[in-house]
């Protein structure tokens, strides 16, 4: 998990050396999860069959199954194989920084389906790591589940050994907030570059094989701020048992070319497509910087920013791969490094696109305007919205139960509430008609020790303006379920 979910686009946060918008980035985070230990009980009860269908494919129920049906139907979608999609284009660019010319092999199609050990402990995710929480994750049984990232897919890549470098882009799932930068199903890209110790020693230093293939990499004029050392033993530590000095440095080294030439690619092409959006864009210089970070499969690891139209724009998370990844693939004398990179909001940055929830629209007036993109990405122009819509806002306030630790109560249950069950309702009975949802205010009784929530539902269709009736239906029917689901009483 890249990059951090709480940190993404449109939600600025101060750094030193200005302000900083940061993109939900691939699948490497280092944010704590809230955990759940098992599938809400109203979930339970409402799962009736024991059997699931997805992609074509049928799957056994178990109490842990929690994907809703409008999750399930999207499935098949796949975006970034959608030819002219925004999604589709950008995996494109990238792609052709990293082509398939002998090192690198593309994949694209990997089923989404995985099991909790692709996913998780194949990573090195604890039995208890709430990242596995039921509130995050999309599980079809207890075994298995639609993948949260597309590092799901590394260890059996590795085990694989059919390329020095590969490129994974897909589909991945997550219970989210809902806001316009965040979807329950987004697209990511994964790429790591290894070296095989078998294949130069002993005739030769890996290191200098590393430095040897830099040589290698065309260079670009864009200025890089990097002014920390490639490791630092307690913020950013080399991996002592298994690399030498020389090797995690021509390995960063590598790292870093590789990725400033994709990310000068990526914005090479939106800053043309800004220029034709507005003769009068400011073309200020592209600006790099490198920012030591944590994430749990790769050490050293960095964030890759970019200063950009006045922001600093956190673009990818990387690393240098944890050795234990090779070692448990059945590689252990490979190394190299990784990085992680989300499509989606590389695509909202580079079409201006102000609302993730366009790329699921079907609607001609958005699709038409991508349409030939794919074969020629000099050709790209800037979003241009084709209506405004009035919002519709209603709130929801209520009372958690008092048997749940966050409804007041001693001690925590396996069913305890999270924020992310009230988003699921929503999306599930209202889809894409819902703009963003957000928590207005929080109450404690002083008495009883009680919380009270209140929520915020702005009702907006992106395609036609919905009527006084439509919203009164879909927020009462929300109503009900949250306190048939949840076991709230409303306010």
């Amino acid at each position: 998990m890249w990059a951090s979910r709480l940190n993404a686009a449109a939600r600025g946060t101060r750094r030193a050396g200005g302000p900083i918008w940061r993109l939900r980035s691939s699948c490497w985070s280092n944010r704590g999860f809230a955990s759940e230990a098992a599938a809400p009980a109203s979930q339970q009860r409402k799962e009736a069959s024991t059997e699931v269908e997805i992609n074509n494919k049928r799957y056994k129920k178990d109490s842990w199954f929690n994907v809703p049906p409008n999750i399930i139907d999207k499935v098949p979608r796949r975006l970034h194989l959608q030819k002219d999609h925004p999604v589709y284009i950008v995996r494109n660019i990238i792609q052709s920084v990293f082509p398939e010319t002998g090192i690198f092999k593309h994949y694209n199609s990997l089923d989404p389906v995985v099991t909790t050990h692709q996913n998780f402990d194949s990573l090195g995710f604890l039995p208890d790591h709430p990242g596995r929480a039921t509130s995050d994750t999309y599980y079809i049984n207890r075994d298995t589940l639609l993948r949260t990232h597309t590092s799901a897919h590394q260890a059996d890549t590795f085990r694989a050994n059919l390329s020095e470098g590969y490129l994974i882009s897909a589909d991945v799932y997550r219970r989210d907030e809902i806001d316009r930068s965040h979807y329950p199903i987004f697209h990511q890209m994964e790429g790591a570059r290894s070296w095989s110790r078998a294949k130069v020693m002993p005739n030769g230093e890996l290191a200098a094989s590393i430095w040897s293939d830099l040589e290698k990499l065309p260079k670009h004029n864009v200025e890089v701020q990097d002014p920390n050392p490639p490791f630092h033993h307690e913020r950013n530590p080399l991996q002592e048992k298994h690399h030498s000095a020389a090797e995690a440095e021509a390995l960063a080294a590598h790292l870093k070319r590789s990725l400033e030439l994709m990310v000068v690619e990526i914005f090479r092409i939106a800053k043309s497509a800004a220029k034709k959006a507005d003769p009068k864009f400011v073309d200020e210089p592209l600006q790099i910087r490198w920012v030591e970070a944590y994430f749990p499969f790769t050490s050293p690891s960095w964030e890759l920013e970019v200063f950009y139209e006045g922001d600093w724009l956190e673009c990818l998370g990387c690393g240098v791969v944890k050795q234990e990844l090779y070692i448990n693939a059945g590689v252990p004398d490979q190394l190299g490094w990784a990085f992680g990179i989300g499509l989606d909001r590389i695509a909202m940055l580079l079409f201006k696109i102000p609302d993730i929830r366009l790329f699921w629209s079907q609607d001609a007036r958005f699709l038409s305007q991508f349409a030939g993109v794919s074969d020629n990405p000099d050709s790209i122009r800037r979003f241009k919205p084709f209506s405004k819509h009035p919002g519709c806002y209603k709130d929801v306030s209520f009372w958690l139960k008092s048997t749940s630790a966050a409804g007041g109560g001693t001690k925590a249950n396996v069913h305890d509430f999270h924020d992310n069950d009230v988003m699921e309702i929503v999306r599930t009975l209202a889809g894409d008609v819902v703009e963003d949802v957000k928590l207005l205010d929080e109450f404690t009784h002083p008495k009883t020790g009680r919380k009270s929530l209140c929520y915020r539902i702005n009702y907006r269709s992106l395609e036609r303006t919905l009527t006084n009736d439509e919203t009164n239906d879909l927020h009462e029917k929300i109503r009900k379920a949250l306190v048939q689901d949840l076991g709230v009483e409303l306010r």
